[in-house]
């Protein structure tokens, strides 16, 4: 049925008329908030209102909203090459942004396929994974993942995290894995021996995770002395490990990449998010030459036949390109320490309060844990905090009884304590 959209209406009602959101329950929300421009940290309303995006548009933005340089950049790409098929076709952009990005990876990674998001850049890890051994004939099909841990939201994606609230109407639909208690302070013992009494099945052909800290899971963060000893077992038994960057990836955790924190090296590398500094889709799966050399053969079944429509999408990649040259300055390290700086001092001030069970900083990233009754997405703090947030002017999006922050790198320190300052207020609860 065609939808006749009422010019004088607002964008909020002409929005409800046709749209249906994510993570949004359509009967009982509230009209959405209708962004028609941004700048800097800042997105601003159809009605004038600011407001200060405290995680990143969903952690996808690094240097600020409508960055002129990476703004600039695409345009003039856009009057070369806009799109272009990738099987059998190449284009400057993509080699350029795959040669940069291997340069500095963690790791010994020799090859990037590219996608257009982080859960496919997901499901083309875990399907590269499992045909690695099926294409030597060997029977390792299941996976290992952490409890509560999230990867994606498309179903390869879904059955390699926990299952959850979310997922539960598709449980019966996803593959069968495995998965392991979180190494944090005091369970690593238990962490590495669940994975090892695992392993010992031999059927096991990767194990994945989110280095250092669970995202959506509730921003739990963990050790990566304990991850190298997850890492270390894997070697052991010879399976594969993928390293699921989409959310710590390009600086979030003090490091270019999470796994820049680590000993040991993994097998695979799936980013999005931050990839482009917020502008574009684009996922990328980067994976070690002995995984890409057990694709090589004489016939075509044995190559890895997965692919999307938007694949190496010449903007996105110049958009990559772009975001990179500003990530890689040398002004931008300043700035991500100068926020993890801000934070440790709120934390150390603050991380005793009797309201709160947690509040850490790892990088850029502040969590603070609220003392609640329940420990679901679900808890209704949850509502009551998001509300009070945008009442005073800045996004954030708590994870049930998570509350935390993560800006863009051009914040500034009077924005942060302003953020900080409002936190402050929902203490006295």
């Amino acid at each position: 049925m065609a939808i006749q959209l009422l010019q004088t209406s607002s964008l909020a009602e002409q929005d409800r008329a046709c749209i249906w959101h994510p993570f949004t329950q359509m009967k009982t929300a509230p009209l959405p908030i209708p962004i028609v421009r941004a700048k800097g940290p800042y997105l601003y309303a159809e009605d004038g209102t600011r407001y200060l995006d405290a995680i990143s548009s969903w952690w996808v933005n690094l240097h600020g909203h409508a960055h002129p340089y990476i703004a600039r950049k695409i345009a003039q790409q856009a009057g070369v090459l806009e799109h272009v098929i990738f099987a059998d076709f190449t284009h400057e952009g993509a080699i350029k942004l795959a040669s940069r990005l291997l340069a500095i990876l963690p790791g010994t990674m020799s090859k990037i396929f590219y996608s257009d998001n982080g859960s496919t850049a997901v499901e083309i890890a875990v399907k590269m994974a499992i045909q690695y051994w099926h294409n030597q004939q060997i029977p390792k099909t299941k996976v290992v993942c952490f409890k509560n841990s999230f990867h994606g939201e498309t179903f390869g994606a879904m059955s390699v995290a926990s299952r959850n609230e979310f997922s539960r109407p598709f449980w019966k639909h996803l593959f069968e894995t495995e998965a392991i208690d979180l190494p944090t302070p005091g369970h690593e013992e238990a962490s590495v021996a669940q994975l090892r009494s695992i392993l010992e099945k031999g059927d096991i052909a990767c194990f994945i995770f989110e280095p250092l800290v669970l995202g959506a899971g509730g921003m739990i963060v963990y050790s990566a002395h304990a991850l190298d000893r997850l890492i270390r077992c894997c070697k052991e038994y010879q399976v594969l490990t993928i390293a699921d960057e989409v959310m710590t990836g390009f600086g979030r955790t003090g490091t270019l990449f999470a796994c820049d924190q680590l000993h040991e090296t993994v097998d695979l590398i799936c980013l999005s998010k931050g990839l482009t500094g917020g502008f574009l889709p684009l996922g990328a799966t980067a994976c070690t030459e002995q995984i890409f050399n057990a694709f090589l053969g004489d016939h075509l079944k044995q190559a890895f036949l997965h692919g999307h429509s938007y694949t190496a999408n010449p903007l996105s990649c110049c958009s990559a390109l772009a975001s990179l040259d500003l990530l890689l300055m040398e002004s931008c390290a300043i700035q991500r320490k100068s926020i993890e700086t801000s934070h440790q001092a709120f934390c150390k001030l603050w991380q005793h309060h009797p309201k709160l069970k947690r509040c850490e900083v790892i990088g850029t990233i502040l969590v603070l844990e609220y003392l609640t009754e329940t420990h679901s997405y679900f808890d209704s703090i949850r509502e009551r905090l998001y509300r009070f947030f945008l009442e005073k002017g800045i996004l954030l999006r708590p994870l049930g009884n998570v509350l935390y922050v993560l800006p863009p790198y051009c914040i500034q320190p009077e924005e942060l304590q302003f953020i900080y300052d409002q936190i402050i207020l929902t203490l006295d609860w």
